[in-house]
């Protein structure tokens, strides 16, 4: 497993991934955290990766060359979640292609965004994530080693905001 810094021709890579959770998180019977159409064919999802890549760092995780998973870290959230009052790391756009589930890849990027606060010399990491689904993906951020912090609603979707401190 190699984590490397992904630019903009990682477009292509980075929704292929997205693409692939969608199909899996469908497979699963949960259609409500990304809906049921891929990123890759509605243009304002692409809009909106385009948008976060260009904000921050992508990184992108490779198993044997293939790229496996993705995020974004940001200077901030993105706009339905109120800026921290200090300098933090945002985790935006985490997904894991669905050949690659069970690998520890998700984990693999969370560990290297804890490694790039620290970097940077910021001591607050935060993520946000879909609160639907019996709170399964918030239990999975626990794990990870963040804390809940704010609930929040965007249009019927529920969110929950996760922080973790260095």
């Amino acid at each position: 497993m190699k984590i490397r810094k992904g630019g903009a021709e990682d477009l292509p890579a980075i929704l292929a991934i997205l693409d692939s959770a969608v199909v899996w998180l469908n497979g699963k019977g949960i259609t409500a955290q990304w809906g049921t159409e891929s990123f890759s064919g509605r243009p304002k999802a692409v809009e909106q990766v385009e948008r976060t890549m260009s904000e921050g760092d992508p990184w992108i995780v490779e198993i044997d060359g293939v790229p496996a998973g993705t995020m974004t870290l940001t200077p901030h959230p993105g706009q339905y979640i109120e800026p921290a009052t200090e300098p933090e790391v945002y985790v935006r756009l985490l997904a894991t292609d669905a050949r690659f589930h069970g690998h520890g890849v998700g984990a693999a990027l969370l560990a290297h965004a804890e490694a790039e606060t620290r970097r940077q010399g910021v001591s607050l990491l935060r993520v946000d994530c879909f609160a639907g689904s019996e709170g399964r993906l918030i239990a999975y951020y626990e794990r990870q080693g963040f804390t809940r912090t704010e609930e929040f609603v965007v249009g019927d979707w529920p969110g929950q905001v996760l922080e973790r401190r260095f």
